[in-house]
């Protein structure tokens, strides 16, 4: 059996959720979910039209907020009782701060950051990049199971999840209030206006080709025409053109939209392992050898002052 742990925040699920649910599925046999928090019904009420064998959500005042000592109990108690060969994550920020730890306290071994799987002497290679994307190393893992395993977001398509109609079981989560050392609070103001990238189904993304600062009112404007996220590569970002937030790439954000639209942007693979994972990829530079050209589904060759305002008047009309 492989034990999915789903991420929602607030009531509401994190997208990566679904995408961590089709790897599991592609990895056969039964698939079990499970989620944390408080008042969990209609997030395993969405989970539960997943083709698994159960649908588990664990509650407990001390999961209402997220602590990294909080979920490593919970989490910890319910994989020794129900004893999965696999331990399945989306590899969000959130995943990427606990599950070392919950690996940890289980004593058992972790592959984070993967972006495929195959089958492998009864068990499982997972493929994960190296280098900043430059190769790719087909990991398996030893020691006794649950191995767990993070995939990296748009490794695996949400659509691509199997239907069905799970049981839901709620369960009071075996934690400990008082062993959870750090206390949530009011998040900074400054993070109300965070974005979170990874959950955007439509992004907009500038490059040096945006040549100035005050250009890049013209990316907003097909932004809002688009109904999308503004984000960036990090030579933008660096510059203080766009707060490092909207930065995409393998020093920032990991993205999976259902359209990138990248303008200027010659497609080094430091951006490119940020958002490969796209489903449709449409790159527009006056440069007819941009790297990107080579990923993308479409591609025009032209200079972006004068084919996005026609696409902004276009989308307009």
């Amino acid at each position: 059996m492989i034990l999915v742990i789903a991420e929602q925040k607030d009531g509401m699920l994190n997208r990566a959720s679904w995408e961590a649910v089709a790897a599991a599925q592609q990895m056969g046999g039964p698939v079990k979910i499970a989620v944390a928090g408080t008042s969990l019904g209609k997030v395993a009420g969405e989970l539960a039209a997943a083709d698994a064998a159960e649908v588990i959500a664990l509650e407990h005042e001390a999961l209402a907020h997220y602590t990294p000592d909080g979920f490593v109990q919970a989490f910890a108690a319910l994989i020794t009782t129900e004893a999965p060969s696999h331990v399945v994550f989306p590899h969000t920020y959130q995943t990427r701060d606990f599950a070392p730890r919950l690996a940890a306290r289980l004593d058992r071994a972790i592959v984070t950051d993967c972006v495929a799987v195959k089958p492998h002497s009864g068990s499982f290679a997972f493929t994960r990049p190296m280098f900043q994307g430059k190769v790719a190393a087909d990991v398996t893992l030893e020691g006794p199971v649950p191995h767990l395993v993070t995939f990296q977001i748009g490794s695996f398509r949400a659509d691509a999840v199997k239907k069905g109609s799970a049981p839901v079981r709620t369960a009071a989560a075996a934690v400990d209030a008082s062993k959870i050392r750090l206390k949530a609070e009011e998040p900074f103001r400054e993070a109300k206006q965070a974005v979170d990238l990874s959950q955007a189904e439509r992004i907009v993304s500038i490059g040096r080709g945006i040549k100035n600062q005050e250009h890049i009112k013209i990316a907003q404007d097909l932004a809002a025409a688009l109904g999308a996220e503004i984000a960036a590569s990090r030579p933008i970002c660096d510059a203080g053109w766009l707060p490092m937030e909207r930065q995409i790439g393998s020093s920032g954000q990991t993205v999976a939209p259902k359209l990138y639209l990248a303008l200027g942007i010659s497609g080094a693979i430091q951006h490119v392992v940020g958002m490969k994972g796209a489903r449709t990829i449409v790159a527009i530079n006056k440069d007819a050898d941009a790297p990107l050209f080579e990923i993308a589904d479409y591609g025009i060759v032209g200079d972006l002052f004068e084919v996005v305002p026609a696409m902004i008047a276009a989308l307009k009309a």
